[in-house]
């Protein structure tokens, strides 16, 4: 080899070699690529629209569904299938007010309405007036329920008696069953407590309270303490 090519072949490598460290550096200098991390899913939120309507004074100091005595100045609220306890967000759709309340109690039963609010809450949202506005209501916090749409609606059953004796249950069921045919279903549903096991004597499954109600006050008549219970 004479001299000449050899130094084109050291100028050649010398090149190449410059290249690959010029490309090299320029990739250092390159910043960092920005990852998108994916963002979590939106939790679905259960709501519902139609119109709500409130109660008040001929209501206030009664018991409601949960027990609690109704009192018209908190924010509290009446649901027909929202598990007691549930926090929910209503809004007036007229002019966009929304209050925070708690459901407990068991209503509107008229057609059409969807929650009955409180006093306080009702004041809150600029109803009094009026009496019924359309509203939104998004569940908040339903507690160990898990919502994500709102049931239209609930299934009763009426309890007509607690024993700690099987056999008192049994002669109840079969007292119930001769009498009142028109209910096929008796059952003996057993409730285990800490220290006795009771049997309850429940009857019926009905889709609407106010059929519930009706055969509650007719087995009353009976003589029989009626106790309406969510299924």
């Amino acid at each position: 080899m004479n001299l000449g090519r050899a130094l084109q072949s050291g100028i050649g490598i010398l090149s190449s070699s410059g290249a690959l460290l010029l490309s090299f550096l320029m990739a250092c200098s390159l910043p960092p690529t920005i990852a998108k991390i994916p963002s979590p899913p939106s939790p679905i939120v259960a709501t519902q629209a139609g119109i709500a309507s409130w109660y008040g004074p001929g209501f206030h100091g009664r018991p409601t569904a949960s027990g609690v005595i109704y009192d018209q100045h908190e924010l509290t609220a009446a649901h027909q299938t929202l598990p007691l306890g549930t926090r929910v967000m209503v809004t007036n759709l007229n002019n966009k007010r929304s209050v925070e309340v708690s459901i407990n109690d068991r209503g509107p039963f008229l057609k059409g309405r969807i929650i009955d609010l409180s006093y306080a809450a009702a004041q809150s949202l600029g109803m009094i007036r009026p009496g019924t506005i359309p509203v939104r209501i998004e569940v908040i916090d339903s507690g160990p329920h898990r919502i994500q749409t709102i049931p239209e609606s609930l299934d009763y059953t009426l309890q007509v008696g607690s024993f700690a004796e099987v056999e008192n249950a049994r002669r109840l069921k079969d007292q119930l069953v001769n009498s009142y045919p028109q209910i096929p279903e008796v059952l003996i549903v057993p409730v285990h407590g800490k220290d006795t096991t009771y049997h309850r004597v429940q009857l019926g499954t009905f889709n609407d309270r106010r059929d519930a109600e009706a055969h509650a006050q007719r087995l009353a008549r009976l003589g029989l303490p009626v106790i309406i219970l969510e299924k």
